[in-house]
């Protein structure tokens, strides 16, 4: 795809996203659930060509899984956008008003921020939850997803074109980028004329890419490398029960936790009964952890430094929470720290001091997430400080608009 083609796209997208901005609520959302009910129609067609792709992915990892489409993940993918349309519209809502001593009125409003730009790979689910968070804030979403779900992108797009315009608005508001080239992602991230905001979906490699060569303002859904503290008085057996979960449920998801860290007065009953609860897990540890679990390996720096995004774990013991807060602080990044405590004094130092988008007490990692957080769903988790900040949901897609009224003054 030339650079002249994407521009071509680009200002038809932009100006999609100009109607879009001023269409009503009802219909926005009427095409979310027009979406929701063509997913669940086609799935099995869908499921057909998802699993082409899959069998011709090859590389090992956690790519596949996201890859890969279920019947249950395109119920869930329909039930998102049905959840995401019953939200209240977050458009023009009045976040803050005031009257200054002339009698100027002053608002501030929540408008669009106009073109949503998203490169992602694999993950054709965040196609369709993507474009419905966009469609119901009034941005258009532009989509670049990698050549592996090329085919299954394409065809949830087509179910999107379908919906906007039987609800008389233009396909354009969900287009997809058709060259999956890096050359074109490059040239996608410096469309200065077109995108308002990027936002990646990958692991390091894309991060780095979007460091370099971006032009455009950029919200960086980071890596998660999560951490779980679990200090001298929590309940050995529910904390057993969440760290398997955080760790196992999905491994290769961005809210998994990849390191524990046990005050060292509970190491001796925690790790046997940790390892024993999840054997599948491989534990790397410390001196410490090695002597407790036979079974486990020595960490390297490198293993506390790492988001393993599969069933691999690192441990340390600590003797205090201050070394559990510094080691946090160290190798954290910033997007989600738990720590398993009975004592309120700690939980408090915990939410107070841990420097990351969400801090959990007394529950998995997993639930930092946007439909888990009772925000319908989310484009990403933000790990930077700036414009948003963890899981981007229907609000963090608005930016605010300043409202003066008068009647006649002059400064």
């Amino acid at each position: 795809m030339t650079m002249s083609a994407l521009a071509v796209q680009g200002r038809a997208v932009k100006e999609a996203a100009s109607l879009l901005s001023q269409a009503s609520d009802e219909q926005r959302c009427a095409v979310l659930r027009h979406v929701a009910e063509l997913l669940e129609d086609t799935c099995d067609e869908l499921l057909i060509v998802n699993a082409r792709e899959v069998d011709e992915y090859h590389e090992s990892g956690p790519g596949r899984d996201r890859l890969t489409l279920t019947t249950d993940r395109v119920v869930s993918m329909s039930q998102a956008l049905r959840d995401i349309a019953r939200h209240r519209d977050p458009l023009f809502e009045v976040v803050e008003r005031s009257v200054r001593p002339n009698g100027l009125r002053i608002e501030r409003i929540r408008v669009p921020l106009g073109v949503i730009g998203v490169v992602y790979e694999n993950r054709p689910n965040v196609t369709s939850d993507v474009a419905g968070l966009c469609v119901r804030s009034g941005n258009a979403a532009f989509l670049r997803g990698s050549s592996t779900a090329m085919k299954s992108n394409q065809f949830i797009v087509e179910l999107w074109h379908e919906a906007l315009e039987r609800h008389d608005l233009p396909k354009n508001c969900v287009a997809l980028v058709q060259d999956p080239s890096h050359e074109t992602a490059t040239a996608f991230m410096q469309l200065t004329e077109v995108l308002d905001c990027l936002i990646p979906r990958g692991g390091p490699s894309l991060i780095a890419a979007m460091r370099e060569h971006a032009r455009v303002p950029y919200v960086l859904d980071g890596d998660g490398n999560c951490h779980i503290f679990v200090d001298e008085t929590a309940d050995l057996a529910t904390a057993v029960a969440i760290v398997r979960n955080a760790k196992t449920s999905r491994p290769g998801v961005c809210n998994a936790a990849e390191t524990v860290l046990v005050h060292e007065r509970i190491a001796a009953s925690f790790l046997p009964a940790l390892a024993g609860a999840m054997p599948e897990v491989e534990l790397r540890g410390d001196v410490a952890t090695v002597a407790l679990v036979p079974a486990a390996t020595r960490a390297s720096e490198e293993d506390y430094e790492r988001e393993f995004l599969d069933l691999i774990m690192a441990v340390k013991v600590v003797d205090t929470l201050e070394e559990a807060l510094a080691h946090v602080a160290r190798y954290g990044t910033g997007h989600s720290e738990a720590i398993l405590t009975n004592d309120d004094a700690n939980a408090d130092a915990w939410v107070r001091r841990v420097d990351a988008a969400a801090v959990v007490v007394n529950a998995s990692t997993r639930f930092v997430d946007g439909a888990e957080l009772g925000l319908g769903g989310e484009v990403g988790i933000s790990t930077q400080k700036l414009h948003a900040r963890g899981p981007m949901g229907l609000k963090e897609l608005t930016c605010l608009k300043w409202v003066v009224r008068g009647e006649g003054q002059i400064r």
